[in-house]
């Protein structure tokens, strides 16, 4: 298994970053333009657990998978959310957001995400994998937060 963990202090309050993970698809697709749907499919009450079929476009194709909430804290000072999906039965993903208000305009965006290859022959092309593409979406999302607030 592969992991990549990046931080980012962002200008923007944390309620305004935290629009963009626990918002609608409309801010979602802001710092994740990739994505053309997440749609619930389970619902609960305690917010983990639940499960949305998000559809994601790569290039001309779009693919379709669950994305289930395995962590979720909604608190003034700290918020968190981690899903984890299986991508093409090829790899089981997870992404975990975390921020942390460091003042009443600056917030922290910790980000990490794992990905662990379900079949043997796949574990190659982890060996060639960087942190680009984590590093491009934390400096996405400070881009889009301090811009919009």
């Amino acid at each position: 298994m592969k992991q990549w963990t990046r931080e980012i202090e962002i200008d923007a309050p944390i309620e305004h970053v935290w629009k963009y993970l626990d918002g609608s698809l409309e801010n979602m697709q802001k710092i994740m333009p990739q994505v053309v749907s997440n749609d619930p499919v389970l619902i609960t009450e305690e917010v983990v657990g639940s499960v949305y079929l998000q559809k994601y476009r790569e290039g001309k194709r779009v693919m379709e998978y669950e994305v289930k909430t395995l962590e979720y804290i909604d608190s003034p000072n700290e918020k968190k959310l981690k899903v984890g999906f299986a991508l093409a039965n090829m790899f089981d993903i997870t992404a975990r957001y975390q921020l942390i208000k460091l003042n009443e305009e600056r917030t922290k965006l910790i980000y990490t995400a794992t990905n662990d290859p379900l079949k043997w022959f796949v574990k190659l092309f982890l060996m060639f994998a960087n942190d680009k593409v984590v590093v491009e979406f934390v400096e996405r999302v400070k881009r889009v937060a301090e811009s919009e607030k």
